[in-house]
């Protein structure tokens, strides 16, 4: 059987960092080529870089939002870019502002089919969330490392929260092995 941590896939990465600053957005959105800045739809302005490819959602307030990179070295890369941005601005940026990597979206298979019934039934309803009707998968909150992970019946998994990427490994392989003990993964 193939190692289902091999399968392991970064979607995305959201992190966080700050300017220290307010900013004005129409103005910035005016001199900033590429930014998208509507505010009856959204309070932030958007600017996507495209190597790496992601999205920096800029507040008034100086706070930046990065998604959409699939891996933390292209978060960091991409809020680098947006910060050489705003300096060619005269937007006075101290130099290495701190980033927080919020959330790390990764896929995986665990290379079998599953019976969702019996993995609700088998884990117990305090860590889980099982609707069919509502959503296919079903949603499964690990304590440790604490993140949620969707289990579908193909075999596939979805898991969202962790702060750096071992913790997609860590799940996988806590899932693995507890629906292993229950004699449900085959």
């Amino acid at each position: 059987m193939v190692d289902p941590a091999e399968s392991i896939n970064i979607e995305n990465v959201v992190a966080s960092t700050g300017i220290g600053l307010e900013l004005d957005l129409q103005t910035v959105a005016m001199d900033l080529e590429g930014a998208d800045y509507d505010p009856e739809q959204f309070p932030g302005l958007v600017y996507r870089t495209t190597d790496p490819k992601s999205a920096a959602l800029i507040f008034r307030s100086g706070k930046i939002v990065c998604t959409g990179a699939k891996s933390t070295d292209a978060v960091h890369e991409a809020l680098h870019l947006v910060f050489d941005k705003l300096r060619e601005l005269e937007i006075p940026i101290e130099d290495d502002p701190e980033i927080t990597v919020q959330n790390i979206v990764t896929s995986a298979d665990l290379g079998k089919s599953l019976n969702l019934n019996a993995i609700a039934i088998g884990l117990g309803l305090e860590n889980i969330e099982y609707e069919p009707e509502q959503f296919p998968g079903l949603v499964y909150r690990l304590d440790e490392p604490n993140v949620v992970a969707l289990l579908f019946g193909s075999g596939k998994l979805v898991i969202t929260g962790g702060k750096e990427p071992a913790d997609a490994k860590a799940a996988v392989e806590v899932i693995s092995d507890r629906l292993s003990e229950l004699g449900l993964l085959g």
